[in-house]
């Protein structure tokens, strides 16, 4: 197993990749921080949420996109800061699996960029804007 500083160096030797983050927030082209900003309740943001299908979602496209590109790695937002997974979750019906979209995304981006020989990288944010204590504090 390489040790850290050989996995830094093949990362600052790639120097090129894609970062994707993309989710609910989307759907209204609204980024990420949208929620927070607005000040949005959870319930409209869940409304919002339910209104992701990730119909068009196409993460073959995407990797073969970063592939003739050039880049040597992708690396996916896992799950955003308004606390909506991509993948199922144990701890949360806020997901991908278990809302609109009913499939697991991150499980297929990880099987599209393998596919295309493409290092697999993730994001996960440990915030989440569904406890209002965030907004208001303790």
């Amino acid at each position: 197993m390489a040790d850290k500083g050989d996995k830094l160096k093949w990362f600052r030797d790639a120097r090129f990749g894609m970062f994707i983050h993309w989710g609910p927030y989307a759907v209204h082209g609204r980024c990420v921080w949208a929620r927070y900003r607005e000040r949005m309740s959870h319930a409209e943001y869940a409304k919002i949420a339910g209104e992701f299908t990730a119909r068009n979602y196409d993460p073959s496209e995407w990797a073969q996109l970063a592939k003739a590109a050039g880049m040597k790695y992708m690396v996916m937002c896992t799950r955003q800061h308004p606390g909506y997974s991509m993948f199922d979750s144990a701890l949360s019906d806020f997901t991908a699996v278990k809302g609109s979209p009913g499939r697991d995304l991150v499980a297929e981006y990880v099987e599209a960029c393998r596919a295309a020989g493409l290092k697999v990288g993730f994001y996960y944010s440990l915030l989440d804007w569904r406890y209002e204590a965030y907004f208001d504090g303790p």
